[in-house]
């Protein structure tokens, strides 16, 4: 519950400022949709790197609130100082160093969840603490929305406003928060002996990777396709502007794709409790795969609208279901260096995702971006169906 508030504050502060962004460097400051694709790719790569060093290092240490601590400081620190950038660049810098503070903390922080639940529940309670961090992210554009046209303050001034609710959830983070024992330690224990070996506290990085289970391996390969056709949300918000959606309501537009994800969270993690993860993260991209098409194919405000609503659902299926099976299929002493490779396979791909397809789009337009968006998370799909039916015959 702990870690759910802390997460709701957190978003709260970054979604003040994050679906102002787009407009404010494409027009502010003048940067193209390539030039928007590299700085959140280049952010999400830098992330995902640092997930695996701190996920491998709170399996090392047995120590998770450390790293945690230090992510979420270094991020509420940052992060408003988008309200005096001048330049792209030094947004590209600023989100570079926020995403520091998230590639230290998520990996730790996601493999603490896994130690303090029942593996019945683990969906569940993935689930849960996603819809926590997506409630934030439904509050704070409605919050910026408040400040800019009913406090009528400077959008640089919402910035440095976003700071607050960012240093609350650090004292409830410090306060809070404990270490738990793995709920499920006897089990992935004797896994490990049944192995014949024990596994080092102080294993290095290499040697970790060699000891998840090929199984594990073979799903972070198709979640790497996935993210190939998954570029960052801005050029959805981005679409939307396009489209005709007021830049005063960009944030009310994301508000509420937040409502969704955060009303159904829960549900979408319980969901893949009950059905199974894969077949419950299949139906997620499928829907991935569609909302993709629609925004290739938009022509007006109300699709914008209805797309960001069926894209919430997306995240509802997949936000908890794709954590569960981490930790589903890896044991209890790997599943901090578990979720930072699978974070580090994110980053690897969203860098690239993000590059293609701002080019794409400043080259052949924004309906084939979305298009080739669609085609890839379509492909992945197929990809995860095989997956699941190979396991499901042994």
């Amino acid at each position: 519950m702990a870690l759910g508030v802390v997460s709701l504050l957190t978003d709260v502060s970054s979604e003040m400022i994050y679906p102002l962004l787009p407009l404010f460097l494409t027009t502010t400051l003048g940067a193209s949709a390539s030039m928007l694709g590299a700085i959140e790719g280049a952010a999400e790569s830098t992330s995902s790197l640092l997930r695996l060093a701190s996920g491998w290092w709170s399996d090392r240490v047995r120590r998770r609130t450390p790293l945690i601590i230090g992510g979420y400081a270094i991020a509420t620190a940052v992060r408003p100082l988008v309200a005096i950038a001048q330049s792209a660049t030094q947004v590209l810098a600023i989100r570079v160093v926020d995403r520091v503070g998230k590639g230290l903390r998520s990996a730790p922080r996601d493999a603490l969840i896994a130690d303090s639940v029942d593996p019945s529940i683990r969906g569940k309670a993935f689930g849960f603490h996603r819809a926590m961090d997506h409630a934030g992210a439904f509050a704070g554009p409605l919050v910026a929305f408040a400040l800019l046209n009913w406090a009528a303050v400077e959008l640089r001034t919402v910035f440095w406003l976003a700071a607050i609710p960012g240093a609350v959830a650090v004292v409830v983070l410090v306060a809070l928060v404990r270490e738990r024992s793995p709920v499920d330690q006897s089990a992935a224990s004797a896994s490990s002996s049944a192995n014949g070996k024990d596994l080092p506290k102080a294993a290095a990085v290499p040697s970790v990777a060699k000891e998840l289970p090929g199984s594990y391996w073979a799903y972070l390969a198709i979640v790497f396709v996935f993210t190939l056709g998954a570029s960052t949300d801005a050029f959805l918000l981005l679409r939307a502007s396009q489209l005709g959606v007021p830049v005063a309501m960009l944030g009310i537009l994301w508000a509420v794709h937040h409502a969704v994800k955060s009303l159904l969270g829960t549900w979408g993690g319980t969901v893949s409790d009950r059905i199974g993860r894969m077949p419950t993260l299949v139906a997620g991209w499928l829907v991935y795969t569609l909302v993709y098409i629609g925004f290739a194919l938009a022509s007006s405000p109300w699709h914008a609208w209805a797309l960001f609503l069926a894209y919430g659902v997306f995240f509802a299926l997949t936000d908890g279901a794709e954590r569960a099976l981490i930790a589903d299929l890896v044991p209890v002493e790997r599943r901090g260096s578990a979720f930072g490779w699978f974070h580090l396979a994110i980053g690897f791909g969203a860098l690239p995702a993000s590059l293609i397809f701002g080019v794409i789009w400043d080259r052949a337009g924004a309906a084939a971006a979305f298009s080739f968006g669609a085609v890839v998370a379509a492909a992945a799909s197929v990809g995860l169906t095989v997956f699941a039916a190979v396991r499901s015959r042994r």
